[in-house]
């Protein structure tokens, strides 16, 4: 028999439903009308062990222990979940063929790889695997996932990769915790001190930001603007691009700072003829932006409904899973499968026919359109997030629920839809000896931007320059006249305390904040910190940590925070090392890196900490008192899996 082992119970279901009946459902797993059997995961039913199973010696949190690196690394069941694992080693010594059916991203394939391994399965009967990737749970969905399965052998480097994070995440989080927490009692702290290879870089941006925010100074700048006329007596601003001369009295951001040399452009400007030195004219469009991933979706909440990141993906999870109205959640693809395009007639009128505030927008799509978002060659295990083929119309959602899935149907319609087109006009002006512009977008096409309100209500912006309604039509070579200049008084703005959706994009768009302009050449925009799956957890933990806090929509760090912070290495705070990390595990998941290449330097770099933590207290943290439950550290040491401690 095939026996297909799901990740989690709702998927396990979904699968049964797609195949043959009649079914009984027995303890643990569903027997189909063909033989076949389905069971399930219940999420990670293995855990890494705590340091103690290595050692005993190692229930004591003692410096000279440190650093713990397992030769063997070991797994152990959950508790909670022993008699399903009991149910699946039985069913797959039955089995003769086995197809993976986790969740279709990297933890999903390690999830159900390492049961496989744990339960000791023959070689050869591994070679025989085949993976199952479903995005979808309704039944059309599924069968059609069933009739694509591919050899699992395919997967293994998704399966290495998360693999290594798993460990690097224990060795790093039980390793320097313990060192940190040891040190901060010896100046009074009494208090686990949670590091984490990922959670700490993230506090460690918190606590830059605030600190800039603390320190800054707001300091003057000057823009000089010209009011043009033409001989037509048609008006426009544009605004003065200051030369390399001036150079001496800008900043490093390439601003005026000394008022006496706008002053003295304004004079000379007044009343003076204005050459037009060139006009591009341009006709010019933008695609519809991509469909959602989850990180880009939770940024947009955060932005939209003010919804935490943790929220955002409960609510995407009851979507997928209950109402199975998007497709697979946790993704971190913006892209789409060319032949799912072959089921946008279904989904657009299933929209169109429905309650939907977008109902009418669904009725106006064209589904013969095919935007750039259809590339099979940016797939990898899954692809964006997107409505599934079932109607909304009888469902009841909760607010959160239909305010993300309005969010996700009007980012998929938009693909839909004809692209924005505008014509763009740049006039470059010689004012006195100055260069001046001015530029402005009008729109020709407004295509798929109708979807988008907010983003349309000023549809001629201008780029320099006052704001305008439009530019006139000169040409090369016309003598214009400026009628005066004008004073911008600015001051420099201070550094926006990080919110749920400013900390995210700093979390997926990492590279921004790197400081080694090498490294910072090599992570590409979509090298993160943290996975889709874990970056909202990670962000919670801070706060149940007692390292960030709330002020309104604005994210703090906590003294504590700020403590811990200042008490560790500068490699440990910035990102630039866990940065290196996930690129070379994102590289190991494509088959252009090794386990090896990065869990050597990671031990050699965690031994180096080691010693770094030994040799110094940590008297930033002294006078601090914890905010965690006293109870909290003894939780900590006996209860929390290593795949948590690290995050």
């Amino acid at each position: 028999m095939n026996l297909y082992i799901a990740e989690k119970p709702s998927l396990g279901r979904a699968i049964a439903d797609a195949l043959p009946k009649p079914h009984k459902k027995q303890q643990g797993y569903i027997e189909v009308g063909n033989g076949d059997v389905v069971t399930w995961c219940i999420g990670h039913i293995l855990e890494q062990v705590e340091p103690d199973a290595y050692d005993i010696k190692f229930k004591k949190w003692r410096l000279e222990h440190l650093p713990i690196i397992p030769q063997q690394w070991l797994l152990k069941p959950k508790f909670k979940t022993k008699s399903q694992l009991a149910v699946i080693r039985a069913l797959v010594k039955k089995a003769s063929r086995l197809i993976h059916a986790g969740d279709p991203d990297r933890e999903g394939q390690l999830l159900v790889d390492e049961v496989i391994d744990y339960l000791k399965v023959s070689d050869a009967k591994k070679k025989n695997t085949q993976r199952l990737l479903v995005s979808d749970l309704n039944v059309s969905a599924v069968k059609r996932a069933l009739t694509q399965l591919k050899s699992n052998q395919e997967f293994i480097p998704l399966s290495v990769s998360a693999l290594a994070r798993s460990r690097a995440d224990w060795l790093y989080g039980i390793n320097l915790t313990r060192a940190y927490t040891i040190q901060g009692g010896k100046v009074g702290y009494q208090g686990v001190l949670s590091v984490g290879r990922v959670q700490t870089p993230i506090l460690g941006l918190v606590v830059a930001r605030d600190l800039e925010i603390q320190n800054f100074v707001a300091k003057p700048f000057y823009q000089v603007s010209a009011d043009i006329i033409t001989p037509n007596s048609e008006k426009f601003s544009a605004l003065w691009k200051p030369s390399e001369a001036c150079q001496p009295y800008m900043d490093e951001e390439g601003r005026v700072v000394v008022k006496n040399l706008a002053e003295n452009v304004i004079g000379r400007i007044t009343d003076q003829p204005a050459l037009v030195n060139q006009v591009k004219n341009e006709d010019k469009k933008q695609q519809p932006p991509l469909p959602f991933n989850l990180s880009a979706l939770q940024i947009e909440a955060a932005k939209r409904f003010s919804m935490n990141t943790k929220l955002v993906l409960d609510v995407c999870q009851s979507l997928y899973e209950k109402h199975k109205l998007i497709t697979y959640p946790r993704s971190d693809c913006r892209y789409l499968p060319k032949e799912q395009h072959n089921q946008a007639t279904t989904v657009i009128a299933h929209i169109a026919n429905s309650a939907s505030p977008l109902a009418e927008a669904a009725k106006n799509a064209d589904a013969k359109l095919k935007s750039f978002a259809w590339n099979d060659k940016k797939i990898t295990a899954h692809h964006a997030i997107i409505p599934t083929e079932k109607s909304a119309a009888n469902i009841n959602l909760n607010n959160f629920e239909s305010n993300i899935y309005q969010l996700i149907t009007r980012q998929y319609l938009a693909q839909f839809y004809p692209v924005y087109r505008y014509a763009h006009r740049k006039i470059s002006l010689t004012i006195a000896g100055g260069l001046f512009t001015a530029s402005a977008n009008v729109p020709t096409q407004i295509g798929w931007k109708c979807l988008f309100k907010s983003t349309t209500v000023n549809t001629n912006k201008v780029q320099e320059g006052d704001e305008q309604t439009n530019l006139p039509n000169v040409q090369q070579g016309d003598t214009l006249h400026c009628l005066k200049g004008n004073l911008l008084d600015k001051l420099t703005q201070c550094p926006a305390a990080f919110t749920d959706a400013t900390l995210l994009a700093a979390m997926t768009g990492i590279n921004r904040f790197v400081t080694d302009k090498a490294l910072k050449a090599v992570l590409k925009d979509t090298d993160g910190l943290g996975t889709e799956a874990t970056r909202a957890g990670i962000i919670d933990l801070l706060f149940k940590r007692g390292y960030l806090k709330r002020q309104g929509k604005k994210i703090h760090a906590t003294d504590v925070g700020k403590g811990l912070i200042n008490a560790l290495p500068e490699q440990c705070t910035k990102p630039d090392m866990t940065a290196h990390w996930e690129a070379t595990l994102n590289a190991i998941g494509e088959r252009n890196a090794s386990y090896q290449e990065f869990i050597t330097p990671l031990n050699n770099t965690i031994t180096q900490l080691i010693a770094n933590a030994s040799s110094q207290l940590p008297t930033s943290l002294q006078g601090l008192k914890s905010t965690q439950k006293p109870a909290y550290k003894k939780r900590w040491k006996a209860k929390k899996s290593a795949s948590n401690t690290a995050l």
